[in-house]
């Protein structure tokens, strides 16, 4: 290392060594340079750490920002009630996979009456919702006596606002509310026993006002963006200002709508200054008669006023400034406005692939950072109840388990199903897959399925059989298949 210094500092970096040719090679990014046009854009462009940039009042004031669109901007409520929906929809389901069918279909019942009881697809929905608006949704594994199912286990949830410390001196490695262990793992949660918000919370905060959470007790859900980040942000952040502007120029075209709408015409004249035109009071206004003929003074026009608000640049404006709004969700313009009046088939089923993968990605997330450990705590206090679970059966050994969501419809389900039957007849694809694509157990499908056969054989009745489409239908373009249905279903009414 020495002789490595010694070469460092010996060299004339000026002077190359006898023999060798110095070339001095500069990199120039357009990006990194600073001009007199740039220098405001960049103004606010800083080094800070993940923590440092989210630091508690930054925070604060962007869950307020956030939580004032959403409440008050039909299009931010309707994205984020729209993106809840989509992402929790009626709930999971658990699927237990042990090699006891019997055991698994007791378990999965038990576990499904203790999520009807708290609330859980309904609760998932508002922790989306928070983590959309409050940027982390917060949640306390406790027990609740009043249950009428046996696990007594109870989510509660809490707002990012109540995780904090309020000690003027916090301990070592403390992020805001947030304690952490020498590996980096949350120990710690700090829960103020009022939410600072609430009329009743005291202005002077004393040590003894907040409780100290074990970690194994608080599920905390946030998107991490950034290496080391301890708290979350608003999904929605990017989109603040855009959805104020949107508000803003709402209002500037009803008010120059109004505006023009109060004025039934103007009175003018041509005549210059001190001509042959009669006298007129200058801004006195004119009482007008319902279909009635009117006399102007010598020398006077009546004008109307033109309404020239909404502009022909309304609609559109609105389109671009919604469709950049519902780019940081991973959401579709015709979602996020609610109007596929634009779309073809195509179109709309492409856009609707890249955010159905992005709700894939969210339920991932949220089975592991969620169902996993509700079900893990669910089944910490479900084995300690006699006779509840099957006997011997070892549950923390290997273990297996799928969760089931809502599936997505389909723009055409007639295709999506023979494509279905194309796929299971060449074993590209299995039942498990299909049906889970659906949000359904395959097992319980089956089971149901044959009973309802042997019950139609019983009575008598036959199954219908289904009706594959032509080759040649299957090579029209996706287009020109609407055109031929839509021609079809008119011919049909107008029989």
């Amino acid at each position: 290392m020495f002789t490595w210094l010694a070469n460092l500092f010996a060299a004339n970096p000026s002077r190359p060594a006898a023999g060798r040719t110095l070339r001095l090679v500069r990199a120039r990014y357009d990006a990194a340079s600073t001009s007199d046009e740039n220098r405001r854009h960049w103004a606010n462009a800083d080094g800070l750490s993940a923590n440092a940039a989210n630091s508690p009042e930054v925070r604060r004031v962007l869950r307020n920002r956030a939580r004032y669109e959403v409440a008050n901007n039909s299009y931010a409520r309707g994205i984020v009630l729209t993106l809840a929906h989509d992402v929790v929809g009626t709930g999971p389901r658990l699927q237990l996979l042990t090699a006891d069918a019997t055991a698994n279909r007791r378990m999965e019942d038990e576990f499904t009456r203790s999520a009807k009881a708290v609330g859980l697809a309904e609760k998932l929905r508002t922790m989306r919702m928070a983590r959309a608006q409050d940027g982390e949704a917060f949640a306390i594994l406790t027990n609740n006596p009043q249950l009428t199912t046996p696990v007594k286990l109870e989510l509660k949830l809490v707002e990012a606002d109540q995780i904090t410390t309020p000690d003027l001196n916090p301990p070592e490695r403390n992020i805001d509310g947030i304690v952490f262990d020498e590996a980096g793992n949350p120990a710690e949660y700090h829960l103020l026993k009022q939410h600072p918000g609430d009329q009743r919370f005291a202005l002077a905060m004393l040590p003894s006002d907040y409780e100290r959470l074990p970690a194994e007790s608080v599920i905390h859900w946030f998107r991490c963006d950034l290496p080391a980040q301890a708290r979350g942000v608003p999904d929605i952040l990017p989109a603040l200002p855009l959805f104020a502007q949107l508000r803003r120029f709402t209002l500037a075209v009803i008010a120059a709508a109004e505006t023009a709408a109060d004025f039934a015409g103007i009175l003018y004249t041509d005549a210059p200054a001190g001509g042959e035109a009669e006298a007129a009071e200058p801004f006195e206004p004119i009482e007008l008669e319902q279909r009635a003929l009117v006399t102007m003074p010598g020398g006077w026009k009546m004008s109307q006023l033109q309404a020239e608000q909404p502009s022909t640049t309304n609609t559109e404006f609105k389109k671009e400034i919604l469709n950049e709004i519902a780019r940081c969700l991973n959401m579709p313009f015709n979602v996020a406005a609610g109007n596929s009046s634009g779309y073809n088939y195509a179109s709309g089923r492409l856009d609707h692939q890249t955010y159905f993968k992005a709700i894939r990605v969210e339920q991932s997330h949220l089975e592991c950072v969620v169902l996993d450990r509700i079900l893990a705590a669910w089944l910490d206090e479900a084995v300690l109840i006699p006779g509840l679970l099957p006997a011997g059966l070892d549950l923390f050994a290997d273990w297996f388990r799928q969760w089931f969501w809502d599936g997505q419809e389909h723009v055409d389900p007639a295709k999506e199903a023979s494509a279905q039957a194309t796929r299971l007849a060449n074993h590209t694809t299995t039942l498990a897959h299909e049906y889970a694509r659906q949000g359904r157990d395959w097992e319980e499908a089956l089971h149901q399925r044959a009973k309802e056969i042997a019950l139609m054989q019983e009575l008598g009745l036959t199954t219908a059989t289904a009706i594959q489409p032509s080759p040649a239908d299957e090579d029209k373009p996706d287009d020109e298949k609407e055109t031929l249905d839509e021609e079809a279903e008119l011919e049909e009414q107008a029989a």
